[in-house]
């Protein structure tokens, strides 16, 4: 299947907005559990699965597939698969940005939360790498909302800019061509 270069293009940059917006929500999240009340973090760790978050968990599902033993947390291979994962529906959504109304601000935030109630929500608790959401304190939905806007809005600001660079590159071209 030939992929239409600009959905290639959509693809690239939306992986690559959500590896940089991954990183600022990681430094946010990691904030806030710094600030919070230190039972609720507790209660957090407790409740997880394995005491570990859903992408070292699914590191360590494929470890014990291949007959390895799952990796402790931080692990580079978990680090990885969380990455991995935001980028994978950030550059999905660097394809389909355009068609969310309610520019910059709005479409940032279909996102972080379309990521935190889909993945965070429903596919981790279901697929067993993360606990029921009933059974976390309260502390650790918040956090999780706020590092997810913060998910969707750094994405589409970085996307944002990069449209308006290249919008402001390809008029520079316009005009040396005339």
């Amino acid at each position: 299947m030939k992929m239409n270069g600009t959905v290639a293009a959509d693809l690239a940059k939306g992986a690559a907005a959500g590896a940089a917006a991954t990183w600022v929500m990681d430094r946010v999240d990691w904030y806030m559990v710094e600030h919070e009340d230190p039972e609720a973090w507790r209660r957090t760790q407790h409740v997880r699965p394995n005491g570990k978050d859903p992408a070292h968990n699914m590191v360590g599902a494929m470890a014990k597939a291949v007959g390895r033993a799952p990796p402790a947390q931080p692990h580079p291979a978990g680090i990885a698969m969380h990455y991995a994962l935001a980028m994978s529906s950030t550059a999905v959504y660097g394809t389909m940005r355009r068609h969310i109304p309610d520019g910059v601000i709005g479409r940032g935030l279909v996102l972080g939360l379309g990521i935190l109630a889909i993945e965070d929500e429903l596919i981790n608790p279901a697929l067993g790498f993360a606990a029921p959401p009933r059974r976390y304190p309260w502390q650790a939905h918040a956090r999780g909302l706020v590092a997810h806007l913060v998910l969707g809005l750094v994405t589409e600001a970085v996307l944002s800019a990069v449209d308006s660079r290249t919008r402001s590159s390809s008029r520079r071209q316009e005009a040396r061509r005339r």
